[in-house]
C-alpha cells in the first residue's frame, strides 16, 4: 500500500472536505460575531441607561449634600449669634451682681440690676462661702438638699468663668459662681447632634457613594463611608483614592466650629464602576465559554479521528497478514524448485518490504518503543533503497556522510516510513527530474533534519492544511501520507514537522525536529 501526497501541486480537489470545513468555520465565526455583537449592543443600551440613572442619583446626592452643607453653615451661624447674645446676658448678669455687691451707698437706685437678677431664668448660679459651702442656688440641675459643697466635677463645671467675690462681714467673703445658660448648653448639644447626623448622612448614604471627609490639609481622614475599613488605614490607598475622587468631582468644602475647614471627597458608586466594566466581563465570559466549547468539540473530534486511524491501521495490518504468510510460503517453495536466483532474491526483498509495511500499520495506535539509533545511517539506508526504484534523473544529496553518527531515540520502522513518504512526495513534485537534498545537524539538544526538493512548490496558505487527513492535490491521492508523518513525529517521537519554506516553481523544504531525549 503506497500512501502519497503531492507536496508541490496545490490544485484543490473538487468538493474538498477542508474547503467546506473552512467555509463552515467562517460561517459559524460570522454567526458568533453577529450574536455577540447583538448581545453586546443590547447590553450596552441597558448598561448605559442604568449608568445614566446611577450618575443622576450621584448628582442628586451631591446636590443634596451641598444644600445640607449650606443649611448646616446657616444654622451654625444662627446658633453662634444666639451663643453671643447668651454670652452677653451672662456678662450682664455677672456685672449686675458685681454692682449690687460693691455698692454701699443706700441712695443709689439699684432697681435695674435687681430686675436683671430677678428675671434670670436660664443662667445657673451658685453662691458659696469661703469654704465652698453652698448657700444658695438658682437654675441648677442638681438637688440642693443632697449637694452641700461646690467641689469635684461640679466645681470644674462652674469654674469656666472666675467667681465674683462678695464681702458681707468685715473680712468674710462669699463667692458667686455662674456658667453659660441652659439655652447655650442645649444649643451646643443640638449643634453637635446636627453635625453628627450630617456626617452620618454623608458617609452612610443610600446612593452607595464612596465618601472621604478630610481636614483642611486634605490628608487627615475625619470620617469615611462605603470604603473597606482595612484599606482606609493604608496611607497610599487613601492618597490614591482622594486623588481619584478629586479628579472625578470637585470636593465639597464645609466649615464647622469644632472642626474648622473640612472637605468632602466622593466619586461614582461601586455599582456605576461595575456597570462600566460589565460589557468587558461579558465578552470575556462569552469568549471563554465559546473557547472551552470549541476545545471540547475539537478534542472529541480529534479523539474520534484517532480511533478511526487506529482501527484502519489495525484492520489493514490484519488483512495483509494472511496473504503475506502465504506469499512467504510460496517463496520458499519456489526456492526449493531452483528457479532463477535473481528472481527469488527480488521477490524476497519485496515480501520483506511488504512485511515491514504491515509491521508499520500494526504499530499505529500503540505506544511505540523508542531506541537510540544513528539517524544518519537510517536516512542513508532509506534513500539508498528508494534510489533504485525512482528515476535516474533525480540527484540525491545527503549531509553529513554515512560514517557520521548522530544518535536519537526513534522507532526505526515508523521513522523510515516518514522519510520514505517525504522522499516519494518530493520525487512526484519534481516529476522525476531534479535534486533532492537532506541536511542533518545537531542544535541545543535537538536534531534538525531539512529535506529539500526542486519541485513546483506550495503556496504559503497551504503550509498547514497539507497535513490534514484526506487533503491531496492529486485526483487519485488518499491524502494520508503527511498526516501519518505528522502523527508519527509529533505524537510518537514528541517532535515537530512542518514546511520550513517553499517557493512556487523553485522547491520546498520540510523540516523535522527531534529531541535527543524523549519522555513518553
Amino acid at each position: 500500500m503506497v500512501l502519497t501526497f503531492d507536496s508541490i501541486s496545490v490544485t484543490m480537489v473538487k468538493f474538498n472536505i477542508y474547503a467546506r470545513k473552512k467555509q463552515w468555520k467562517l460561517f459559524l465565526f460570522a454567526l458568533a460575531v453577529a450574536i455577540v455583537s447583538g448581545s453586546m449592543y443590547y447590553t450596552s443600551i441597558i448598561v448605559r441607561k442604568v449608568a445614566e440613572q446611577e450618575q443622576t442619583n450621584v448628582k442628586i446626592w451631591a446636590d443634596a449634600i451641598y444644600r445640607k452643607t449650606e443649611l448646616v453653615k446657616y444654622i451654625e451661624q444662627f446658633f453662634q449669634q444666639i451663643r453671643e447674645e447668651d454670652r452677653k446676658s451672662v456678662v450682664l448678669l455677672a456685672e449686675a451682681y458685681k454692682q449690687l455687691i460693691r455698692t454701699d451707698d443706700p441712695n443709689v437706685d439699684l432697681t435695674f440690676y435687681v430686675d436683671i437678677i430677678r428675671y434670670n431664668s436660664t443662667i445657673p448660679i451658685i453662691l458659696t462661702d469661703e469654704d465652698g459651702r453652698i448657700i444658695n442656688t438658682k437654675n441648677v440641675d442638681f438637688n440642693e438638699d443632697t449637694v452641700t459643697f461646690l467641689s469635684g466635677k461640679l466645681l470644674d463645671e462652674f469654674s469656666v468663668y472666675p467667681p465674683i467675690p462678695a464681702r458681707y462681714f468685715q473680712n468674710k467673703k462669699n463667692y458667686l459662681y455662674y456658667k453659660d445658660s441652659k439655652l447655650h448648653s442645649e444649643l451646643h448639644q443640638v449643634l453637635n447632634d446636627l453635625v453628627s447626623d450630617f456626617f452620618s448622612e454623608v458617609v452612610i448614604n443610600a446612593a452607595s457613594v464612596p465618601v472621604i471627609i478630610t481636614d483642611s490639609t486634605k490628608q487627615k481622614v475625619i470620617d469615611f463611608g462605603n470604603i473597606e475599613p482595612n484599606k482606609i488605614m493604608e496611607p497610599l490607598f487613601v492618597e490614591k483614592t482622594i486623588a481619584e475622587m478629586a479628579a472625578s468631582n470637585p470636593p465639597i468644602e464645609i466649615e464647622l466650629t469644632n472642626l474648622g475647614k473640612s472637605y468632602i471627597f466622593y466619586k461614582g458608586s461601586s455599582l456605576l464602576t461595575q456597570l462600566r466594566y460589565f460589557p468587558i466581563v461579558q465578552i470575556l465570559i462569552m469568549g471563554l465559554f465559546l473557547f472551552i466549547g470549541y476545545m471540547m468539540f475539537n478534542t472529541a473530534r480529534r479523539s474520534e479521528q484517532n480511533q478511526v486511524w487506529v482501527g484502519l491501521a489495525k484492520e489493514t495490518a490484519h488483512q495483509l497478514g494472511t496473504p503475506l504468510s502465504s506469499m512467504m510460503a510460496w517463496m520458499e517453495l519456489l526456492k526449493e524448485e531452483n528457479p532463477n536466483p535473481e528472481i527469488v532474491s527480488e521477490l524476497r526483498k519485496d515480501v520483506e518490504r511488504l512485511e515491514k509495511v504491515t509491521d508499520r500499520f500494526s504499530k499505529i495506535g500503540a505506544l511505540p518503543k523508542l531506541t537510540d539509533t544513528n539517524i544518519v545511517k537510517v536516512i542513508h539506508n532509506s534513500i539508498e533503497y528508494l534510489k533504485t526504484r525512482t528515476s535516474r534523473k533525480i540527484t540525491y544529496e545527503i549531509t553529513p556522510g554515512p560514517d557520521t553518527e548522530i544518535i536519537a531515540p526513534i522507532n526505526l520502522h515508523l521513522f523510515e516510513w516518514v522519510i520514505e513518504n517525504l522522499t516519494k512526495n518530493a520525487v512526484d513534485a519534481m516529476e522525476s527530474k531534479g535534486t533532492f537534498s537532506v541536511n542533518i545537524e545537531e542544535n541545543n539538544g535537538h536534531i534538525i533534519i531539512d529535506l529539500t526538493d526542486t519541485g513546483k512548490g506550495i503556496p504559503k496558505s497551504k503550509f498547514k492544511s497539507i497535513f490534514n487527513p484526506g487533503y491531496s492535490g492529486k485526483k487519485r491521492g488518499w491524502g494520508l501520507g503527511l498526516s501519518l508523518a505528522q502523527r508519527i513525529i509529533r505524537d510518537y517521537h514528541r517532535g515537530k514537522i512542518f514546511v520550513k519554506s517553499s517557493t512556487i516553481d523553485k522547491g520546498t523544504t520540510f523540516r523535522i525536529i527531534l529531541r535527543k531525549k524523549v519522555k513518553l
